[in-house]
């Protein structure tokens, strides 16, 4: 039985790798933190959520006017939602990838901080809420 070139396997390997699915890029971040999220998505989260969170986190703070309220009922858009995600992956994250990673969201943070106003109440209503200072942000028009 004859037997393949090895360019022919070599080829065959690398039209398998471009068949799954297509990276979404981080842009801002260096190629190595790029990498360490897919590692860490692969892991603990699903392909594509930091990208993904990213985006809805940007997107949410696009939106026009002075302050920014949260959405109740909606779970497309909910920039909660979104930085909890990005929290899980800064935990998991090692540490160079996480600075990379954190200097990005912190800029985002900052613009959050400044468009929206804290709710005091809400720590002592929920534990879930007086975990993270992104939860206590007021909630309603």
């Amino acid at each position: 039985m004859a037997r393949k070139p090895p360019g022919a396997v070599r080829a065959r390997l690398r039209s398998a790798r471009t068949t799954t699915r297509p990276v979404r890029q981080i842009h801002g971040v260096a190629r190595r933190t790029q990498a360490a999220v897919r590692r860490t998505e692969a892991r603990h989260l699903w392909h594509g959520a930091v990208a993904e969170a990213l985006l809805r986190y940007e997107r949410f703070l696009k939106l026009p006017g002075r302050h920014l309220y949260l959405p109740h009922d909606t779970c497309c858009c909910d920039p909660v939602e979104a930085r909890d995600t990005l929290e899980d992956a800064l935990r998991h994250l090692p540490p160079a990838a996480r600075r990379d990673l954190y200097a990005l969201v912190a800029r985002l943070d900052d613009e959050f901080r400044r468009r929206t106003l804290p709710n005091p109440l809400i720590a002592e209503a929920s534990p879930y809420a007086a975990a993270a200072w992104w939860r206590q942000r007021i909630r309603e028009i």
